[in-house]
């Protein structure tokens, strides 16, 4: 019988569907997750279910949709006693790690030198945020790169955080000297080997190096939770020399949109400017995902180690003359990569099915050969990664509570059907130019798909809704 094989997640924050190479974009430069797409599967339509870091995360990891957590929006703790993945592959005989992000917490009202939750994880290092708290990132460059400290201080106190401290006197021990607006790509000042990104690739490569290929070892669960290509644009200048920011394409947008982008801020130059750093950023991102699938070669991992590689959401990027993420979630924000990477699979496949963000954690159970639980929303992958018949969700579900007073989407193949609490409806028709811009909701033509968007949203809603369980009975 054949051992149960390692899991390496690779996590990245607000990094678009179309930010890779093997999604066809020309102009990015991911030549490592190229190479892991060409030896696995890339999932192309996988779309998360919240357009904000806490409740996609928790969503992700659990495989549960926001409103069965009870976490729709933004700076909701996560209960200590949430059953997540890493809990679940613990109780199945996993060593489970998190390094750098994993934003189960709010992070602007606490002190990060206090413990943290495990959450299911046997060991942690948490970074939410790339140099301003005192935090596992700081620990790390104050024992190997001491004199780096002054560098990594560089991103702003978030003003949350500002309000925070000044309201319960907490004595901030990092400077804080922010050199840019955070969508203006200014070069990282200290060394390359410094960065956050630096610190989560480096220290998976050091967890990977000490597991070994011991049959002895129980599996491991690791999570590298990389902050890039989050904003503010911060990115090594080696990284930002690959790119010539008169070079790169600008998203199409409509005519009577782009004659207001100068007005607003969003002219050529500015968006130019930051799709350079990001694109930077994503770079530096695939330098250490390369690395790190070297370092599983080098040490025998590879062979049973499944790895996987997404996002917890997208970027505007300057669409929709907007920066950031939020509603009303379109695929910049919504659409995310997926690539995973399993023993004994075929590779150099693309499955184009829509799945989901939910889809993850039971995906990764039944590779491990750990029980799905019942309540789980989400349905495994393993027919798609196996070459099989995969049959596409008929559309897939996005909650927020937080923005325009409540809404859910339902995103299928052809149309994105959004739906506010107060009972507003918007649909954007996919198949037209520009039409993710264009409410067709209130267009006689499109009748029969508001309604059938309608239907599907209302029935999908009823089917995700997991009620507390009877014990019997009556």
């Amino acid at each position: 019988m054949s051992a149960p094989p390692n899991i390496l997640l690779l996590y990245t924050d607000q990094q678009r569907f179309d930010a890779l190479g093997c999604a066809g974009n020309p102009e990015i430069l991911t030549p490592n997750l190229d190479r892991l797409a060409a030896d696995g599967t890339r999932f192309s339509h996988h779309f998360v279910q919240h357009p904000f870091c806490m409740p996609s995360r928790v969503s992700m990891l659990t495989g549960r949709y926001p409103s069965n957590l009870h976490i729709t929006e933004m700076a909701v703790p996560v209960p200590e006693d949430t059953v997540t993945l890493p809990g679940l592959l613990r109780q199945g005989g996993y060593r489970t790690a998190n390094v750098g992000k994993l934003h189960f917490l709010p992070h602007s009202n606490r002190d990060h030198r206090d413990p943290h939750p495990s959450y299911g994880f046997d060991h942690l290092e948490i970074s939410d945020e790339p140099g301003p708290y005192d935090d596992a990132y700081r620990a790390y460059i104050a024992r190997t790169r001491p004199d780096q400290l002054d560098a990594i201080s560089r991103h702003v106190c978030p003003p949350a955080a500002s309000t925070w401290r000044e309201q319960v006197t907490f004595r901030d021990t990092v400077p804080h000297d922010l050199v840019a607006e955070c969508w203006t790509t200014t070069p990282f000042v200290g060394d390359d080997d410094a960065t956050h990104t630096a610190f989560v690739g480096q220290r998976t490569i050091d967890l990977l190096r000490q597991a070994g290929p011991s049959e002895a070892a129980p599996p491991f669960f690791t999570v590298a939770g990389f902050y890039s290509p989050h904003s503010p644009l911060f990115a090594p200048q080696r990284f930002l020399d690959l790119y010539d920011p008169a070079k790169l394409t600008l998203h199409a947008m409509p005519d009577d949109v782009r004659a207001k982008a100068d007005a607003a801020g969003y002219d050529e130059a500015t968006l130019r400017q930051a799709m350079h750093g990001y694109y930077a950023m994503v770079s530096e991102v695939d330098h250490w995902v390369g690395r790190i699938l070297d370092t599983l070669d080098d040490t025998g991992l590879a062979d049973n180690t499944v790895v996987a590689f997404t996002a917890d959401h997208g970027e505007f990027l300057g669409e929709f003359l907007r920066w950031g993420k939020g509603y009303p979630g379109p695929d910049c924000v919504s659409r995310v990569p997926l690539l995973i990477r399993a023993p004994g699979m075929p590779s150099g496949q693309t499955c184009d099915a829509l799945v989901e963000a939910v889809d993850i954690t039971p995906t990764l159970l039944r590779l491990a050969g750990v029980t799905i639980p019942e309540h789980v929303d989400g349905s495994p992958l393993v027919d798609a990664l196996a070459g099989r018949d995969f049959a596409s969700k008929r559309g897939v579900l996005m909650e927020d509570s937080q923005c325009e007073g409540g809404w859910r989407s339902w995103r299928t193949a052809t149309h994105r059907y959004v739906l506010h609490r107060d009972g507003v409806e918007h649909l954007f028709d996919l198949a037209a130019e520009h039409g993710e811009y264009r409410n067709v909701a209130d267009d006689p033509a499109h009748r029969d798909a508001l309604l059938d968007h309608r239907h599907g949203l209302a029935t999908k809603m009823i089917d995700a809704y997991h009620p507390t369980p009877r014990s019997w009975c009556y």
